[in-house]
C-alpha cells in the first residue's frame, strides 16, 4: 500500500483509518502497463485524476457504479489533457456526478482542510465565539472558550472587537474577522477591545490549538425533576470525551433524568457516535453496516454505560448521519423516547482520503441499518412523539437562542412531559443482538 509523500497527523489517521490517503497498487489494466502509466503521470494533474478513479474503483459501495462503465470513465479521464489541477478538479467532479451519490464527493484543498478541521474538533486561534451585534453593528464576543488564550487573558462576553492587528474591525464581517484571528499556534495577535463602562485597550495574545466545545450541558430543575440537559452539536473527534465529562458531572449533581438534544446536528465521525451510544446502555446492538460485497457487520454496546436514568432525545429534520445512528440505537433498544420531527434520512458511510495535492475525496463505502434492521435512507427516523415546530416557533428560537432547552421550547417541554410519565420506556436488560464487529470505526458519516 503506497502513501503519498505527505506526512499525516493523528487527526488524519483517525479520520481515515487504515486507508491513509492510499493510491491503488493494483490496476485492472495489468501491472506492467500500470507502472508505465504511473511513470508518465507522476506529479501531473492526471496522477490526481487516476488516484481518485482508483479509490472509487476499489471502495465505492455500488460495484455496478450506478450502471456506469467505470473502466470507460477512466480511459476518458486519462485521454484528456489538463494544464493545471483546477481543470482536473472539474473533470473529477463531472465523473463522480455520474454515480448519483452526493456523498461521494471531491474536495479542493481548502474544502478538505475545512472538513478535517471540523471533524477534528480543534481550531488554532485565541478561542472566542463572536457575533455581529444587531444593535451596535459591532463584532462582539459571545464567549471565551474554556482553557483558551482569550479566557486566560481576561476577554469577556460583551467585549467589542475594534481592531485586529491594527486593522479596523468596525465594518468587518464575522467570517473575515475569523480568518484574521485564526492562525498558526504560537504566533502573536493584538486585539483592540472596547468594554462597556471602560476605556478601549489593546491586548496581545498568543494563538494556541484549542478544543472546540461541541457538547454543552446544564442542570435544570423542572418541577420536582432534576434534568440533565445536554446539547451535542456534531460528532467531532472530541465529542465522546466531552459527552463523558458532561454525563459524569451531571451524575454527580444527582440528576434523575436526561434530555439529549441532537437537533441541527449534521453528523460527524462514526466512532464518536458508537462511543456515545455505549455511554447510555450496557447491552444491545448499535448499528449494522453492509459493504459492496454484501458483508454485514454489527457493532454493539459493551457494558460501559455511565447512566441508566430516563432519557429523552430531541431531533429534527437536520439531525442526520451519526445523529441518526445514535437516535436509532437508543430508540430501537427502548433506551430513550424520541421527540421532535422526522430526521434527515442519511444511511450511508463514507471513508475520507487526503490526495496527493492536499485535496480530498469522500467515498461511500457502506450502507447502515438501525438495530432492528430499519433502512432509514431518504426516510429518516420517525420520533416516538412527533412534534413539528411552526415557522413562528422556529423564528423565535432562532432569534432568541437562550430559549432553546427551556419551557419556551415546545419540543423540550414535550420531552419533560414524557420523562414525567409513568409509561416512560426503560432500558432493555437482555436484548437479542448479533456478534459485534470492530470494523468501520474510523469512518465519517
Amino acid at each position: 500500500m503506497n502513501q503519498s509523500a505527505k506526512r499525516y497527523s493523528p487527526l488524519q489517521v483517525a479520520l481515515i483509518g487504515g486507508a491513509i490517503a492510499t493510491t491503488a497498487t493494483i490496476s485492472v489494466f495489468g501491472t506492467a502497463w500500470t507502472r508505465g502509466v504511473r511513470a508518465a503521470l507522476q506529479d501531473s494533474p492526471k496522477a490526481l485524476v487516476d488516484q481518485v478513479w482508483q479509490l472509487v474503483n476499489r471502495e465505492y459501495v455500488d460495484g455496478k457504479f450506478n450502471q456506469q462503465d467505470w473502466q470507460a470513465t477512466r480511459q476518458s479521464l486519462l485521454s484528456k489533457e489538463y494544464s493545471n489541477n483546477e481543470q482536473a478538479y472539474v473533470a473529477i467532479r463531472e465523473a463522480l456526478q455520474k454515480l448519483g451519490d452526493p456523498y461521494t464527493r471531491f474536495m479542493d484543498p481548502k474544502q478538505y482542510e475545512a472538513l478535517t478541521s471540523q471533524t477534528s474538533g480543534e481550531v488554532s486561534g485565541i478561542g472566542i465565539r463572536m457575533e455581529l451585534n444587531d444593535k451596535t453593528k459591532r463584532l462582539t464576543v459571545v464567549e471565551a472558550i474554556e482553557n483558551s488564550p482569550a479566557l486566560k487573558a481576561g476577554i469577556k462576553a460583551g467585549d467589542e472587537i475594534l481592531a485586529i492587528d491594527g486593522k479596523p474591525a468596525l465594518k468587518m464581517k464575522v467570517d473575515d474577522a475569523s480568518k484574521l484571528i485564526r492562525g498558526k499556534a504560537g504566533t502573536a495577535i493584538t486585539l483592540r477591545l472596547g468594554r462597556p463602562g471602560g476605556n478601549d485597550f489593546n491586548l496581545k495574545l498568543t494563538r494556541a490549538t484549542i478544543e472546540v466545545p461541541t457538547v454543552r450541558y446544564t442542570l435544570k430543575q423542572e418541577g420536582s425533576r432534576r434534568v440533565g440537559y445536554i446539547r451535542l452539536r456534531e460528532f467531532s473527534s472530541h465529542a465522546a470525551d466531552q459527552m463523558r465529562r458532561a454525563i459524569r458531572d451531571l451524575n454527580g449533581k444527582q440528576v434523575d433524568s436526561y434530555v439529549l438534544d441532537l437537533r441541527g446536528n449534521p453528523g460527524g465521525l462514526l466512532q464518536a457516535s458508537i462511543e456515545i451510544a455505549r455511554m447510555w446502555y450496557d447491552s444491545g446492538s448499535i448499528v449494522r453496516t453492509v459493504d459492496r460485497q454484501g458483508a454485514s457487520e454489527v457493532t454493539k454496546a459493551n457494558r460501559t454505560a455511565l447512566t441508566n436514568r430516563p432519557l429523552a432525545v430531541l431531533v429534527d429534520g437536520n439531525s442526520a448521519s451519526a445523529s441518526e445512528i445514535l437516535t436509532g440505537a437508543l430508540k430501537d433498544n427502548k433506551r430513550a423516547v424520541v421527540v421532535g420531527s422526522q430526521t434527515f434520512g442519511k444511511a450511508l458511510v463514507q471513508s475520507v482520503h487526503e490526495l496527493a495535492d492536499g485535496s480530498g475525496l469522500a467515498v461511500t463505502i457502506a450502507h447502515y441499518y438501525t438495530p432492528q434492521g430499519t433502512d432509514i435512507n431518504h426516510k429518516g427516523i420517525a420520533p416516538d412523539i412527533k412534534l413539528d415546530l411552526t415557522e413562528a416557533q422556529e423564528r423565535q428560537l432562532a432569534t432568541n437562542p437562550d430559549l432553546v432547552g427551556t419551557k419556551s421550547d415546545p419540543q423540550y417541554a414535550r420531552a419533560i412531559a414524557a420523562l414525567s410519565s409513568k409509561n416512560f420506556a426503560k432500558p432493555l436488560t437482555n436484548p437479542t443482538t448479533q456478534p459485534m464487529s470492530s470494523r468501520a470505526n474510523d469512518l465519517k458519516f
